[in-house]
């Protein structure tokens, strides 16, 4: 089955490339074209399209307000898609549960990788907002009891949640810590129902917030 994908930014041309890039690449499809977040909400409650790719700013409902309606009321996938880089923008839709943050100039693969990616129920972080989040949280300890201290979450889950955080993909993981690939999947398994959290993007914002990155338990 190919994935669908639902295009939404209010620039058409843009639009166009992405949808010639779906439609003309195995494996993909375009589901449909908004120029606005609440469009773009409606239309991925109406066709449920596997990944919706939201521009950040758009007119009327920008593509936060957008998140906010579509991961509630459907399993739809989302991949923010901004030429800015504003932190709050990040920080906010990864929170909400983005499954990643690309910029506009993203080559055609990166794209699509960032597209099966999050199909697969992964993330993918451009590699400049993976630094920006670094910069952002890990050099600041917390003022407060992070999220992490009151769960019962072994010292392995978090060696791999730190993992996480850095932009370790699974293989890699396994690769540092001598585990099976699917003993590491077993630990995030464990890590996303114990803190509440639906994929790897959230899991490492979590990480980035609570200082895990430097602080040892």
């Amino acid at each position: 089955m190919a994935i669908s994908v639902l295009l939404a930014d209010d620039d058409a041309r843009f639009r166009g490339i992405y949808r010639k890039l779906f439609d003309r690449t195995e494996g993909f499809r375009t589901a449909g074209e908004a120029a606005d977040g609440a469009e773009a909400a409606r239309l991925c409650v109406a066709l449920r399209p596997d990944v919706a790719l939201l521009d950040v700013q758009m007119p009327g409902a920008d593509g936060l307000e957008a998140v906010r309606r579509i991961l509630p009321a459907t399993g739809t996938r989302v991949i923010m898609l901004t030429t800015f880089h504003l932190d709050e923008y990040v920080h906010e839709a990864l929170t909400l549960g983005a499954s990643g943050f690309l910029l506009k100039n993203a080559s055609p693969q990166e794209v699509l990788q960032a597209v099966r990616a999050a199909h697969d129920g992964h993330a993918m972080l451009a590699p400049e907002v993976t630094a920006r989040l670094l910069h952002t949280f890990a050099p600041h300890r917390p003022q407060r009891r992070h999220q992490f201290a009151g769960q019962v979450l072994s010292e392995r889950e978090v060696q791999v949640i730190r993992y996480v955080a850095r932009g370790y993909s699974n293989q890699q993981i396994a690769d540092e810590l001598f585990l099976s690939l699917e003993t590491v999947r077993t630990y995030l398994r464990r890590s996303f129902a114990k803190l509440d959290v639906r994929d790897r993007t959230q899991l490492a914002v979590l990480a980035y917030e609570a200082g895990l990155l430097h602080e040892q338990r």
